[in-house]
């Protein structure tokens, strides 16, 4: 095999690997080959790194460190003269230019790592780490707006940035070639000004766009969003109830080429939304109702190429929610709703045929509305499902999915409400396990444990019940298993 086709191949391997770090880490120490396909992957999104106990102090200071050996002379030169003096492997100019390898930069993250680093080192000087964190992070954003040739997406939140909100680094010469592609921006709406003013000059490509609302609006906001050719996606994140309208309203434009709109604690009427008469995927956010009682404006209107509707809180009144499953409902392919109303699941079952992908909830009384949905849903694939105090309970939910689950079902994730402990027996798990192996036809199976608390007792917590998964798993009837923690933003 050629050196370039066994580069393409291994290339197309290590994809896969983009967000498993710890792993594509181990394959920088292999060969040269290896190290230099991973190592482009792994600094693509250097920040998005999910710390193993023993690397959660010892990674931040490691990419802080290479950094700096990146920076040039004169950045080197500048940080000594100020007495930054970090621990870096070698002041010789590295094997990679890793800088440029980044196409996703997190303002917070940098800051956060370089404070990381600042504090581990050893200074007699006196100034204030928050001048020292400035000025080493001044020069790391320099280093990146002149080696990055095309950045993909920015994250610059000031709320979480505030020790390097001033660094104007859209001002660099540079920076009109690294952020001329950018296209995703999160933000936050009280950065200076100028920041929006320069990127409403640069930046014209914004596809992806989310905004977490703070006390001010800056002026070049609304600017830079109608200056925007090909908005996709907008996420709007706030819990103030003023002056948010003036971003609705920037919005308008795009009301025939967005097809993703996210809105968290966003208290604004909803009937904006009808103006996106293209969206495929709308996703709300609310903790109390009282958000969603203006919901009853988007009941009658019909969205032809909606195919994803999530609630990720609170729902709307169940009968609002009907009349628009009733005319939206049969292009849905994805519903996710924190209700417990029988009618709402009935009206599940009559109205959104086409469905892969449902999480609802179903009472401990209502295991027939559960078995009428997973018939009249032939293309389910996927299903959330609550257990635990009134919901059903675990033996009762797998002998369902078991015998009654579509043939292109094959993943199930169950929620384990609050503390609640259920402990579903060694013997009815391995039933359970039959019926799925007689299937026709057989689909591998993804089972899926989901906690909001660490003392909730859940069926992977007896160790005989772990021994017939780890056996289903060698027989490849289990694809994949694991447990995580619930994250009410997920979406």
């Amino acid at each position: 095999m050629s050196r370039q086709l066994l580069a393409d191949c291994l290339n197309e391997i290590f994809e896969y690997l983009e967000d498993d770090k710890i792993t594509l880490r181990s394959c920088l120490l292999v060969n040269r080959l290896w190290c230099e396909i991973a190592v482009r992957i792994l600094w693509r999104n250097v920040w998005n790194f999910h710390y193993s106990v023993q690397c959660r102090s010892h990674t931040p200071l490691s990419i802080v460190r290479t950094l700096i050996t990146c920076l040039p002379d004169e950045s080197k030169n500048l940080l000594y003269k100020n007495g930054i003096s970090i621990i870096t492997p070698t002041w010789k100019t590295p094997i990679f230019n890793y800088a440029s390898f980044c196409k996703v930069l997190s303002i917070y993250q940098i800051g956060k790592m370089i404070q990381h680093a600042l504090e581990k080192q050893q200074t007699n000087n006196s100034r204030s780490l928050n001048y020292d964190k400035y000025l080493l992070s001044q020069e790391i954003l320099k280093m990146f707006m002149k080696e990055i040739s095309s950045l993909k997406s920015l994250d610059y939140c000031s709320a979480r940035s505030k020790d390097v909100e001033n660094i104007m680094f859209t001002y660099l010469p540079e920076a009109r070639n690294c952020l001329k592609d950018l296209a995703e921006l999160n933000c936050s709406s009280d950065i200076y000004s100028e920041f929006f003013y320069q990127m409403s000059q640069i930046c014209h490509n914004i596809q992806y766009l989310t905004i977490e609302f703070e006390d001010i609006i800056s002026n070049g906001l609304t600017d830079l969003i109608s200056l925007q050719n090909n908005l996709k996606s907008v996420t709007l994140k706030s819990e103030d109830k003023d002056g948010t309208e003036v971003i609705t309203s920037s919005l308008t434009k795009f009301s025939l080429t967005l097809i993703k709109l996210k809105i968290k604690e966003y208290y604004i009427p909803l009937s904006f939304i009808a103006l996106f008469v293209n969206l495929q995927e709308l996703i709300l956010s609310f903790d109390f109702k009282d958000g969603l009682d203006d919901f009853n404006q988007l009941q009658y209107v019909t969205f032809p190429c909606l195919k994803v509707l999530k609630f990720l809180d609170e729902c709307p009144k169940a009968e609002m929610l009907i009349k628009f499953l009733e005319i939206n409902g049969k292009n849905l392919l994805e519903l996710y709703v924190g209700s417990n109303d029988n009618s709402l699941n009935l009206a599940i079952a009559k109205f959104c045929p086409n469905l892969k992908i449902l999480s609802s909830i179903f009472t401990n009384n209502e295991s027939e509305t559960l078995k009428l949905i997973l018939n009249s849903c032939q293309y389910l694939e996927g299903i959330n499902v609550w257990c635990g105090d009134e919901f059903l309970n675990e033996k009762e939910l797998l002998e369902i999915i078991a015998l009654y689950s579509p043939k292109n079902f094959y993943e199930l994730e169950i929620y384990y409400i609050f503390d609640v402990q259920l402990e579903i027996l060694p013997h009815e798990l391995e039933n359970f396990f039959l019926n799925w192996k007689n299937r026709i036809p057989l689909n591998s199976l993804s089972l899926i444990i989901v906690k909001n608390y660490d003392d909730c007792i859940s069926l992977e917590v007896n160790s005989e019940n772990m021994k017939i998964i780890e056996k289903y798993i060698k027989m490849g009837l289990i694809k994949k298993f694991k447990t995580r923690r619930h994250y009410y933003d997920d979406d």
